[in-house]
């Protein structure tokens, strides 16, 4: 596991931001696309426009047109280790990442500038597939772009400064990749601060 500060790139990257690669083996990879391949994934909709990407919620969902968090299907069985391990990763209880989000890339597909719905704090993402390259600049002010790529089987957290005080995009991808993202909500009372 490598924070982002002590990251072996020519910047550091912002605090609160952790990257483990080889997270998972071939074999897990292997098996994780498999039962991906029998997923119904849909079209992502983002204020009335289609994205290139398709996705799939589990646990909970966000509504980008009412701004909160709604019931959806429950976690499927393959997921829920990789939601133990994942928490693991993050430092906090499985059951607390109450969303679990896989988004399917093709070619060509990129996700713009943003930072995730304010309802949820820790954001914990695994690659699959082919890598990416995640773009990372300060929200709502000047800054320099960090760029770190996301090797397949690798994984990421956002927490803290990386979390809130940053923005994070996807150029468009050159090969079909997968990302599987566990969220966790932040409490009641934080949510007004974010």
């Amino acid at each position: 596991m490598v924070q982002g500060q002590l990251f072996s790139l020519a910047e550091p990257l912002p605090e609160g931001f952790i990257y483990q690669a080889s997270f998972l083996s071939e074999a897990e990879e292997t098996e994780l696309l498999r039962a991906i391949a029998k997923v119904s994934f849909a079209n992502f909709d983002f204020h009335g426009y289609t994205a290139k990407r398709r996705s799939v919620e589990y646990g909970v969902e966000y509504d980008f047109s009412t701004h909160h968090t709604n019931a959806a299907a429950p976690f499927p069985e393959f997921l829920l280790p990789l939601r133990e391990r994942a928490a693991e990763f993050g430092g906090v209880a499985a059951e607390t990442l109450v969303e679990g989000m896989i988004l399917e890339y093709p070619p060509g597909a990129p996700i713009g500038w943003h930072r995730d719905a304010p309802q949820f704090c820790n954001v914990i993402g695994i690659s699959l597939l082919n890598a990416a390259r995640m773009r990372l600049k300060p929200y709502r002010q000047a800054g320099k772009i960090l760029s770190v790529t996301l090797e397949p089987r690798s994984i990421y957290l956002l927490r803290g400064a990386a979390r809130w005080q940053w923005q994070h995009s996807i150029p468009p991808v050159e090969k079909p990749r997968y990302s599987i993202t566990f969220r966790m909500l932040q409490p009641r009372e934080d949510r007004k601060l974010a």
